[in-house]
């Protein structure tokens, strides 16, 4: 029934007899957005789960809020279903397109609750965080099992900055993997969806505890070269820097770049991109376009003073997979958030079926974002999920 598997992925086999049964896994199926028994499809690879929680990543014909509604009513009221419009999904056999993945997680080995960030764009902070903190209480851990939380911010609001360091400081040493909702490539109003009902404007918080063991995952394709800049003068709000060390952006980019300014394309903005350095990493700051003016429009924020790096490509598919077989176990599933501009240029370089290749044999689902979260920060072109991986012996 699925796009990308004719079965959703199996929960962990049964031990022998002797051993404690495995805590059951999380479940992942893609079905064709335009095909007309999508609830059907998903509801009957997710009900023998009895899942505590369903993830929607896509835009299905009838709408995100008529298929949550419908997946409620099918699954029961235990079964909470969230969702958000993408820019292309991850499924049980990597990369696909016009579909909608389902990723379900089961109650007996997963415990959830759903917190709605109001009004991105207006950035209410003071709001916010007294709303997570209660949320956190009301919710009670339980210190005894693993607990992370998925941020699906609306991208258009470009409040993500803020918005990821709230929760930090709201929940602190919560680890939290996400990414900004899509829509297709065309920055047109993404959909954030709960229990059938849409939040227009709003950043969607799932907090997830579980008996399974937990690992953060972040791959950068990109190492800083020795070119920097300095902001000298920025529209914040935009997300436009104006100038580069006293030169019109855009001039001083493709100086630096060693492009003609003509020349300057997506392929080469992913290709050359801008790194911030926070701490010892350094972090995209991915180019959307050039302005009228010789701009350069971001995808994350940026301000005056910020010094920034020329960033250079490396191999992608070889640097991922070192980094997921760094995992201390192989995993169950990787809860998966990845830019939609590391997806264009792997299909520039014809390097798409090897990437899937990867994403299926570690178990990836998820989808593409304009932006991802990690760790108390909004980033781009980098690669962030949550590897879900059997507990620890003992």
């Amino acid at each position: 029934m699925s796009t990308a598997s004719p079965e959703p992925w199996p929960g962990p086999r049964r031990r022998a007899r002797a051993r404690p049964v495995l805590a059951p896994a999380p479940v992942a199926i893609s079905v064709p957005a335009a095909g007309a028994d999508a609830a059907a499809c998903i509801a009957q690879a997710m009900a023998p789960q009895e899942p505590a929680l369903v993830l929607l990543f896509g835009m299905p014909a009838e709408g995100l809020p008529a298929l949550g509604a419908e997946l409620r009513r099918r699954l029961g009221p235990d079964c909470r279903v969230v969702g958000c419009s993408s820019a292309g999904e991850i499924g049980p056999q990597g990369y696909c397109a016009a579909t909608v993945t389902a990723v379900g997680f089961p109650a007996a080995s997963f415990r959830v609750g759903v917190c709605v960030l109001r009004d991105q764009a207006l950035v209410p902070v003071s709001e916010w965080m007294a709303t997570l903190r209660r949320f956190h209480v009301d919710f009670r851990p339980d210190l005894r099992r693993s607990s992370f939380g998925v941020l699906l911010p609306d991208a258009l609001a470009r409040q993500e900055d803020v918005l990821t360091a709230t929760l930090d400081a709201a929940i602190p040493g919560l680890p939290v993997v996400g990414g900004s909702s899509a829509e297709g490539m065309l920055f047109a109003p993404t959909c954030q969806m709960v229990d059938g009902a849409v939040h227009e404007g709003a950043a969607l918080f799932v907090l997830i505890e579980t008996d399974l063991a937990i690992s953060e995952v972040l791959f950068s394709h990109f190492s800083p070269t020795d070119k920097r800049a300095v902001v000298t003068a920025a529209d914040t709000h935009n997300r436009i820097i104006l100038e580069l060390n006293a030169e019109p952006a855009a001039q001083e980019y493709a100086r630096l770049a060693g492009v003609p300014l003509h020349a300057l394309t997506q392929t080469e903005f992913a290709r050359h991109p801008l790194l911030l350095r926070t701490g010892k990493r350094h972090h995209v700051r991915a180019i959307r376009a050039i302005t009228r003016e010789g701009g350069l429009e971001l995808l994350s924020g940026t301000e005056p003073g910020h010094i920034l790096t020329l960033g250079r490509a490396m191999d992608m598919t070889r640097g991922f997979a070192e980094v997921m077989d760094a995992l201390p176990r192989p995993p169950l599933m990787v809860l998966g958030f990845d830019c939609i501009l590391r997806r264009l240029a792997l299909e520039r370089a014809g390097m798409t079926g090897q990437m899937s290749e990867l994403l299926a044999r570690y178990r990836v689902v998820g989808f593409n974002t304009y932006g991802e979260q990690h760790s108390g920060m909004h980033v781009n072109q980098t690669f962030v999920g949550m590897a879900l991986m059997p507990p620890e012996a003992g």
